[in-house]
């Protein structure tokens, strides 16, 4: 099992920068690909990043290219998504997964371990 916790969403202006964190704990972390997916009001949760479980490849869902980063460190047990250049249409609660296997996978169902999310909200 892995146990998982984001943390650094908040209030920020368009065009500002943010960077997520996602603290994992479990003996699994290491040999897993993650994820940062995210929720807005009303709109399904959606693939934003993943990266594979050495580091080596990462994906990103189009409409965050280019603009935001995930890296892992296992070591720490730890994920990070440098957001930068954020829209309004960026805000969503943010969730950390993850995946069921070594490899990046884009489709939340299946996924069977979550973070509790952490609110970014991008003013204009």
């Amino acid at each position: 099992q892995v146990q998982l916790v984001e943390s650094g969403g908040r209030l920020v202006q368009a065009g500002g920068s943010l960077r997520l964190s996602c603290a994992a704990s479990g003996r699994t972390f290491s040999s897993s690909a993650m994820s940062w997916f995210r929720q807005a009001p009303g709109k399904e949760r959606e693939f934003v990043a993943g990266i594979t479980w050495n580091g080596a490849s990462t994906d990103y869902g189009d409409s965050v290219k280019g603009r935001f980063t995930i890296s892992r460190d296992n070591v720490k047990n730890q994920v990070w998504l440098q957001m930068n250049s954020l829209k309004p249409e960026y805000t969503a609660v943010y969730y950390c997964a993850a995946a069921p296997s070594r490899y990046i996978v884009r489709f939340r169902s299946e996924y069977d371990y979550w973070g509790q999310g952490t609110q970014v909200t991008v003013s204009s």
